[in-house]
């Protein structure tokens, strides 16, 4: 528990310095309508390399859908227990510390869309929206990287679980490199955001366990 507690804490440390670094490193106004990015050489570059594939946009948008769904299941398990349990305080630790992380995710998705740091490198319908850190990255890592611990703990099946397991990382891959490819995320965006992702499940990871 205090490895995951340290390693946790570590990873979100290094967000916060890199969150730092994207403010104050070689800031340039390469975005949409003049809009200053941090890392601006090394955003334009790979940007320039992946141009952009509003296909892929559309593609991994809805396939956003599925971290979504996933959180609405776990909730409904909670509810399910409560109701069988009879009481609010026999759910599963690990649900209540699980509702807590997906309150901690959404809190920090709208922090960064008051104070934003970044802007895309594209128009979404003619508006410039903040794109720092990736909310897809961080969707689809915290909320399946936590449902992968749960499936852990809860399918007896090795090789149901194991299965499970591979698609879901598979997925996970997809999303984020996906993302990036599809060109409406600088590549600082996707750093900040795997950062940030794994620093909150490996809290997660130790607060769950009794």
């Amino acid at each position: 528990m205090k490895k995951k507690l340290w390693i946790g804490l570590a990873f979100l440390a290094a967000f916060v310095l890199w969150t730092v670094l994207v403010l104050v490193v070689d800031v340039q106004p390469i975005g949409p309508m003049g809009s200053k990015v941090g890392f601006a050489s090394l955003n334009q570059f790979i940007h320039g390399l992946t141009g952009v594939h509003w296909l892929l946009y559309t593609l991994t948008d809805w396939l956003g859908l599925l971290p979504i769904a996933t959180a609405l299941g776990f909730a409904f398990l909670g509810l399910f227990q409560w109701i069988r349990r009879k009481s609010i305080c026999k759910v599963d630790r690990s649900l209540w510390v699980l509702g807590g992380f997906y309150v901690a995710v959404f809190s920090i998705f709208l922090l960064f869309e008051i104070f934003v740091v970044n802007y895309r490198p594209v128009l979404i319908d003619g508006i410039l929206e903040a794109s720092y850190p990736s909310s897809t990255t961080m969707l689809s890592m915290c909320v399946i990287l936590t449902a992968m611990l749960q499936l852990c703990d809860r399918i007896n099946d090795r090789v149901l679980r194991r299965s499970l397991l591979v698609l879901l990382s598979i997925f996970i891959i997809f999303m984020v490199f996906g993302r990036l490819l599809s060109g409406v995320h600088w590549v600082s965006d996707i750093i900040g955001g795997a950062l940030l992702s794994v620093g909150l499940v490996m809290l997660y990871a130790a607060l769950s366990r009794n």
